[in-house]
C-alpha cells in the first residue's frame, strides 16, 4: 500500500501505560500492510543518544532538573537531524517512542521547569519539527507503576507524587493540543487499546 508522504506519530505516556507494547503492534500492522516505518524513540536512537540515555536512566548521583531537561534536549536534536529528518524526507511512517511532550510532562509538570521555556527550547532542538500525531496513553499511576515491576531506572524509581504529576502533565498538554493529540485509555486490555490507537493512526492515514 503506497503512502502519499511521511507521517511522524509520537508515543506518549507514563512509565508503564504500554505506549512502547502499542508502537511494536503498530510496527507489525503497517507492516502487513507493507508500509514502510521505522521504529524509534528518545533518548538513545543515536550513537550520541545511546550515551546519553545511560547517564539519563542510569547515573546514580544527584542531577539537577535543568541538567537533565539539557541532556534531553541534546538527544533530541541529534535525533531529529539523523533519524527523524531522512525518514520523513524518504516518506516513511516514523513510530517514536517519546518526543517534545515527555520533556514537557516529565521536566516541566513534575520537575517544575518553566512551561514556556521548555517549549522554546523544544522548538530549537527540533527545528519546529512537530508529530502529525500524538497518541497519549493515560492509565491510573498506581497501575503503571505495578506493570513496571521491581527492575525500574532512575526516573520509573521517582515517588508516586512524581508520576501522579506526570501524568496530569500529559492530561494537561493533551488538552492544549487538540489539532494534534489524541488520549487513549490504557487501564484496559493490550488488544483493546490498540483497537483505539489503529483507528486512531488509520484515520490520519487514510486506511
Amino acid at each position: 500500500m503506497r503512502v502519499e508522504r511521511g507521517y511522524f506519530i509520537t508515543f506518549e505516556g507514563a512509565d508503564g501505560c504500554g505506549k512502547t507494547t502499542q508502537q511494536k503492534l503498530v510496527a507489525k500492522w503497517l507492516d502487513e500492510l507493507n508500509i514502510q516505518n521505522i521504529l524509534t524513540l528518545e533518548p538513545g536512537d543515536t550513537d550520541l543518544g545511546k550515551n546519553l540515555r545511560q547517564i539519563l536512566l542510569h547515573y546514580d548521583k544527584p542531577v539537577a532538573n535543568a541538567a537533565e531537561m539539557f541532556l534531553y534536549l541534546a538527544d533530541r536534536a541529534q535525533h531529529v537531524k539523523y533519524v527523524i529528518e531522512p525518514a520523513l524526507k524518504n516518506k516513511k511512517i516514523i513510530l517514536c517512542d517519546r518526543f517534545i511532550d515527555s520533556t514537557l510532562a516529565y521536566q516541566g509538570y513534575a520537575r517544575g521547569e518553566d512551561i514556556k521555556e521548555i517549549n522554546f527550547l523544544n522548538k530549537i532542538a527540533t527545528e519546529g519539527l512537530e508529530p502529525d500525531l500524538t497518541i497519549v496513553f493515560d492509565v491510573d499511576s498506581k497501575t503503571a507503576q505495578e506493570r513496571l515491576g521491581q527492575e525500574k531506572d532512575r526516573l520509573e524509581s521517582e515517588g508516586m507524587e512524581f508520576h501522579k504529576k506526570v501524568r496530569n502533565g500529559y492530561l494537561e498538554i493533551a488538552k492544549n493540543n487538540p489539532h494534534r493529540i489524541r488520549v487513549v485509555d490504557a487501564n484496559r486490555g493490550i488488544e483493546e487499546v490498540f483497537l483505539s490507537t489503529k483507528k486512531i493512526i488509520g484515520e490520519l492515514l487514510k486506511l
